[in-house]
């Protein structure tokens, strides 16, 4: 049975994480599908944190696969379509627990939609334990109910487990007054009150995620995680990124 690597004094902030990661980080380069690089990429970052002695915990985004929203603009019924986008999360878990262990990282799939036949079904206690043995354990299928996003599947399951921070991973380094790729004046805030996320709606997480991290008192960084090394640099209070908390 693996053991979970004992911290390094002074190096990490936290106990234990959440880190949430869009489906479309997954597909690197390309709009869809999965680039092993890039999960092999994340792998090593997890890994990298893992071993610093912080308890982590992951939940993957579907959008690569499949958006149940962009389904429901084709026609399909919109609870039929956040199924559906529930299992593509569930796909990508596997995806990256099988990049996890291959790099040595003792890891779970937990999902909200039993699938006894290939993960465990979500069990608050169990996932605790195995994170508290040093297992990385991924949550997916989103909170098992359609019209809610994973992002707020991400700031449920980090205060079930009493996670210290909600990290979110994507493709810029913290969040901005605009979209810094349209407009180059757009100015990245170093930290941010929940209030102020949802007054400006600047669209760092939905409302009811935003709520949820706000009523149990857990802060959100983003952070950028194409940068190689960025979780564990935002773990120990390095890098750049965006607080968002009281």
């Amino acid at each position: 049975m693996a053991k979970p690597a004992k911290a390094k004094a002074g190096k990490t902030r936290y106990r234990r994480v959440l880190l949430k990661v869009s489906g479309e980080v997954l597909a690197g380069s390309g709009e869809s599908g999965l680039d092993p690089v890039t999960i092999d990429r994340i792998a090593a970052d997890v890994k990298q944190v893992r071993d610093l002695g912080v308890q982590v915990a992951l939940v993957i985004g579907g959008g690569n696969i499949f958006r149940g929203l962009s389904g429901a603009k084709r026609g399909i019924e919109r609870a039929a379509g956040d199924y559906m986008g529930m299992l593509a999360t569930v796909i990508n878990a596997l995806a990256l627990q099988n990049a996890l262990e291959a790099a040595g990282v003792p890891t779970r799939v937990q999902s909200a939609i039993p699938m006894a036949s290939i993960c465990e079904p979500y069990i608050r206690r169990r996932a605790m334990r195995h994170m508290e043995k040093g297992r990385v354990v991924i949550f997916g299928a989103g909170t098992g109910n359609p019209f809610f996003t994973t992002d707020t599947a991400a700031a449920l399951r980090a205060s079930e487990m009493g996670c210290d921070a909600l990290l979110k991973g994507t493709k810029v380094d913290g969040v901005y007054s605009a979209d810094p790729k349209k407009d180059r004046r757009a100015k990245r805030y170093e930290s941010l009150t929940y209030r102020e996320v949802m007054e400006r709606d600047l669209g760092v997480m939905d409302a009811a995620a935003i709520a949820l991290a706000r009523e149990n008192h857990i802060p959100i960084l983003v952070f950028s995680i194409q940068n190689p090394g960025g979780f564990a640099q935002v773990i120990s209070g390095k890098g750049l990124y965006t607080t968002v908390a009281d």
